[in-house]
């Protein structure tokens, strides 16, 4: 009888059991390069035909398997990446995202129109901010990003990604580029290829301002412009010259302020192009002059 129970019991175990899924392959072939820090991109590379996630959202995939990830100025500290491919095991795995250290500068006693905008001027940049969320909000098939970044100009480094001013007592919004000090009118040259999303001459903050979608919702934004050589949905070329240099907007003296991001993820350009080169180096053999 004791036989004939435990016989039952496991038979009743074994209907309610969920059976686990069969192997179908080997686990999806997935490449990621890039460090997983605050403010760095991610490059990825799957099998042609997979599906991609980063924290639960949905990635872009290219025909031949490309994506990318960006990682913001304030990552948390865990990044999940799930790649999936028909008839194949699928790629999941959490990175610890390191974090860093940002120069905060704490500044009292400024008078207000340095801290506040006139109440005139609120309309004109609430304009600004659709106009710029709007361009970095793309999500264009384009696969410009694949290749090398560089600098779009050479000079010397005033400002870095990340920096945050506190001015009496109120916490600006932190520095999403680099600043490099160049005179007005230095040719400024597309620091990858893409298309123009925004070419605005004047804006609030930024004067003139360029943007430029590399693809996937990676963008580049080129500030405090002088002068703009091309217009929205013109093709551009690595190396190309878009713009001159100058000191338009909030800028404080003449300077080029370059920023990349992916969609409203704000990352570090600086990490993208490498060391700026020397002056001999900074125009590239090819691209329109």
């Amino acid at each position: 009888m004791r036989r004939l129970l435990a016989l039952a019991l496991a038979a009743s175990l074994s209907s309610c059991a969920i059976a686990a899924p069969p192997a179908t392959g080997p686990a999806a072939d997935v490449e990621l390069r890039g460090d997983w820090v605050q403010g760095a991109v991610i490059f990825g590379k799957a099998e042609p035909g997979s599906t991609a996630s980063f924290n639960g959202k949905p990635l872009r995939v290219s025909p031949e398997g490309l994506f990318l990830i960006g990682l913001d100025r304030d990552e948390g500290p865990r990044g999940l990446v799930v790649v999936a491919r028909p008839g194949v095991a699928t790629f999941r795995r959490e990175f610890e995202v390191a974090k860093r250290e940002y120069d905060i500068q704490r500044l009292e006693g400024l008078p207000e129109k340095m801290v506040t905008p006139p109440p005139e001027a609120l309309a004109r940049i609430e304009r600004d901010v659709k106009q710029a969320r709007a361009a970095r909000g793309r999500d264009t098939p384009r696969v410009d990003f694949a290749g090398t970044f560089m600098w779009p100009i050479v000079g010397r480094i005033s400002g870095v990604f990340g920096s945050q001013r506190i001015l009496n007592g109120t916490p600006k919004q932190p520095h999403y580029g680099v600043d490099v000090a160049v005179p007005v009118g230095t040719k400024v040259r597309a620091p990858a290829a893409g298309v123009v999303s925004l070419a605005e001459p004047d804006m609030y903050y930024t004067g003139g301002t360029l943007m430029i979608d590399h693809g996937h919702g990676l963008t580049s934004t080129l500030m405090h412009l002088d002068k703009l050589l091309v217009k929205v949905g013109e093709e551009v070329q690595q190396g190309q010259v878009v713009a001159e240099s100058g000191k338009t907007g909030r800028a404080t003296g003449p300077h080029l302020d370059w920023r990349v991001s992916w969609f409203d993820a704000r990352v570090d350009a600086q990490r993208l192009a490498g060391p700026m080169p020397e002056p001999s180096e900074s125009a590239p053999k090819t691209g329109k002059p």
